[in-house]
């Protein structure tokens, strides 16, 4: 499949994004919401724990799409049609580039696609394509979490990227100290200090000066991770992606939650989100790398 033209000018993205957050906050289209956070360490990762502030804003929207969705008797898209005062930029033919409007990190992007496919579809060489136009400009950590199982909260398929560093001090990443890329990119690996069942492949950064040769390298990649994991087109499962620059992970996951905790791809990243007190205490008791064990496939 021949992947549509990519639209977005280089150097641009950054800008864009700083111009129209700006424009967001002002008429009220973005709702950031406030966190604080702590470190939690536990087998070599110091763990990003945020902790909720302030969730009103979400559940009155969550209650309002609710209302939408019961007087229309059809589910609520918020991407078709996404919110004018949210967009980023057109990157190809079949994406765009929103802001996250809930956004718990600065700068939180959606690769979304223009027309409506499902959550839970096999990510394409048009996705990957998208990616890596987004990741010329824009140095982050992009994630998919394939269906709810594995933390997604829309059927529209996006594609989500958040700007490096994640962390305000110590590594880019939080799990990269676990993280040990062969020597040649495209290489696939299992690393032994996740204690999970994982596929990993490094990554050629200098492929952000290609993106849709780089969009057909790694969806290769992407198909061959899937496999190494024991899925396929035919038995897909949930699963969360993580990929940089410089390398991907894949991970299948067994539930969405570890008691009341919610785990995204981002959990796998080493950020994790906890809503109140009493789920951070039960994360610090727990362990955090023992509730991503719990939430994949050990």
């Amino acid at each position: 499949m021949v992947p549509g033209k990519i639209l977005l000018k280089s150097g641009t993205l950054c800008t864009s994004v700083k111009e129209r957050t700006k424009y967001a906050l002002e008429c009220g289209a973005l709702l950031s919401i406030p966190t604080e956070f702590e470190f939690v360490e536990q087998d070599g990762v110091r763990f990003l724990v945020r902790i909720l502030t302030n969730l009103n804003r979400k559940k009155v929207a969550k209650e309002k799409q609710e209302k939408q969705s019961a007087t229309s008797g059809q589910e609520f898209n918020p991407f078709l049609p996404y919110e004018q005062d949210l967009f980023v930029a057109d990157i190809s033919d079949t994406h765009v580039c929103i802001l996250n409007k809930f956004n718990v990190v600065d700068n939180h992007l959606l690769i979304i696609t223009r027309s409506f496919e499902e959550q839970e579809s096999l990510l394409t060489l048009e996705d990957f394509t998208a990616t890596w136009a987004c990741l010329a400009d824009f140095d982050g950590l992009v994630f998919y979490n394939s269906g709810k199982t594995a933390g997604a909260s829309q059927r529209h398929k996006h594609l989500q990227l958040v700007p490096l560093p994640l962390t305000p001090s110590g590594t880019q990443i939080p799990i990269e100290p676990l993280l040990s890329p062969e020597k040649f990119p495209g290489c696939i690996a299992t690393l032994s200090k996740l204690p999970f069942l994982h596929a990993f492949a490094p990554l050629d950064p200098h492929w952000v000066q290609s993106p849709l040769t780089a969009g057909e390298v790694t969806l290769e990649l992407y198909r061959s991770l899937l496999e190494a994991v024991g899925l396929d087109a035919k038995q897909l499962g949930a699963y969360n992606l993580l990929m940089t620059r410089e390398w991907m992970l894949i991970v299948p996951r067994s539930q969405e939650h570890f008691q009341t905790i919610s785990v995204n791809s981002l959990g796998f990243a080493g950020a994790l989100l906890v809503r109140n007190a009493a789920e951070m205490q039960l994360l610090k008791d727990q362990g955090p790398m023992t509730i991503l064990k719990n939430v994949a496939v050990s």
